[in-house]
């Protein structure tokens, strides 16, 4: 597939089957989060009849054990399946997200579901790495950003629609449901990726070893630490959104859905935005997304005690946060050289680093007693260390340029 011999309807049903499976992804990662404390009260009902932040902080291990399966997969698949035509390895991928989001619906204790968590982020990065990497193509040159960001849209779309629809359905009818309506999704994506996504190649030559040599470029690693820590702040707000809405602000739970979908349209509108600036100049784009997100999140730490305010807030967390989405994509890209397939796919790994990181260090400080504004504060320190790393690669680059052309 490539620019030249695809029709504008074709790419677009491509584009979109690609698009469903994301929005799939975007239910499964951050459906948890609005219903934390029902799966908290259901797992671990000793705990939670003792004491509710307890349980709460251990419940997000299940969003931590996610994104570690993002973090193992995403390499790993990416560099195993590279050689391999890439519209088969996406059938593959959405079918195995398929499987695994089932076993959450059906496993019956907390330390199962958290092995079904781990499996359902295994296939997570090279998704979107590999999609990533089909869009980019479809789109052609000097609009790849805007590929990447069609991809991401299936997820933003998912924090306006499938989030809150999951997150309502959790309360009403219990937390599997709404993991029984994800694997639903990811069936329908496998269906249209396999009608509607002609073939691909892969690069039948790259081994698993040559894939790795990526890990031999510091700009890689610069890049990686922007999404795992910077991009963590956003993970650290997110996780915690539901007590921040009712205990904080003093809304009654159904609150939580409606303030979800605020998110979702501040999400979809970012990463739209993101992707057409990233085009423009990326660089600037990086810097000013990492900074615009350490002084949002502190002014929630500060305003989240009215609803209002705190509405209006993560409207706006939303959308700074999802501007990042496809720039740190296409920085990593930009950086990777000839290591494509894995480059995308560790994007996904890195933010994945900062959803675990910032689920962890979120509960790491509701559990000491700070508070539950607490991971907002925690967010804010995470963004202004994400930007600090960025300003430090952009540093390096421009020595070794300097260096270069004396």
């Amino acid at each position: 597939m490539n620019p030249s011999n695809t029709t504008r309807g074709a790419a677009k049903r491509a584009l979109l089957s690609l698009a469903i499976g994301s929005f799939g992804i975007g239910m499964t990662e951050f459906v948890v989060m609005g219903l934390l404390p029902d799966i908290a009260g259901d797992l671990l009902p000793t705990l939670w009849a003792s004491s509710p932040e307890d349980a709460l902080s251990q419940a997000g291990w299940l969003i931590s054990l996610y994104a570690l399966g993002v973090v193992v997969g995403a390499p790993t698949i990416a560099g195993f399946v590279a050689r391999f035509p890439r519209h088969r390895v996406m059938i593959g991928l959405a079918l195995a997200l398929t499987l695994f989001n089932a076993l959450t619906v059906v496993l019956p204790t907390f330390e199962l579901v958290g092995a079904s968590r781990f499996l359902a982020g295994l296939p997570h990065g090279a998704y979107f790495g590999i999609g990533a990497l089909v869009a980019a193509d479809v789109m052609g040159p000097g609009n790849r950003a805007k590929g990447v960001a069609f991809i991401l849209t299936g997820l933003t779309v998912a924090n306006v629609v499938g989030v809150p629809l999951g997150t309502f359905l959790g309360q009403q009818w219990g937390w599997r449901v709404a993991f029984g309506v994800v694997a639903l999704v990811f069936a329908v994506a496998t269906l249209c990726i396999s009608f509607f996504v002609p073939e691909h190649a892969g690069e039948p030559g790259r081994t698993m070893r040559a894939e790795l040599r990526v890990f031999r470029i510091p700009q890689v690693w610069f890049a990686l630490g922007v999404g795992a820590i910077g991009f963590g702040g956003f993970f650290a707000v997110y996780s915690y959104i539901a007590p921040l809405v009712t205990e904080v602000a003093g809304s009654p739970q159904w609150a939580v859905p409606i303030v979800l979908v605020l998110m979702g349209l501040g999400m979809t509108a970012g990463n739209l935005v993101g992707g057409h600036f990233a085009d423009i100049d990326l660089k600037r784009t990086l810097l000013f997304g990492l900074a615009a997100m350490a002084v949002v999140f502190a002014l929630l730490a500060v305003l989240s005690f009215w609803i209002v305010s705190l509405a209006v807030l993560v409207v706006v967390v939303g959308f700074v946060s999802s501007v990042l989405s496809p720039t740190i994509q296409t920085r990593l890209m930009d950086v990777a050289e000839d290591n494509q397939s894995i480059a995308a796919a560790l994007n996904h790994s890195a933010l994945n680093v900062g959803n675990s990181l910032g689920a962890f260090l979120g509960g790491v400080v509701i559990a000491a007693g700070l508070g539950y504004t607490a991971p907002s504060w925690t967010g804010a320190a995470l963004a202004v260390a994400g930007l600090l790393i960025a300003l430090l690669s952009y540093s390096v680059e421009g020595r070794r340029r300097g260096v270069a052309r004396s």
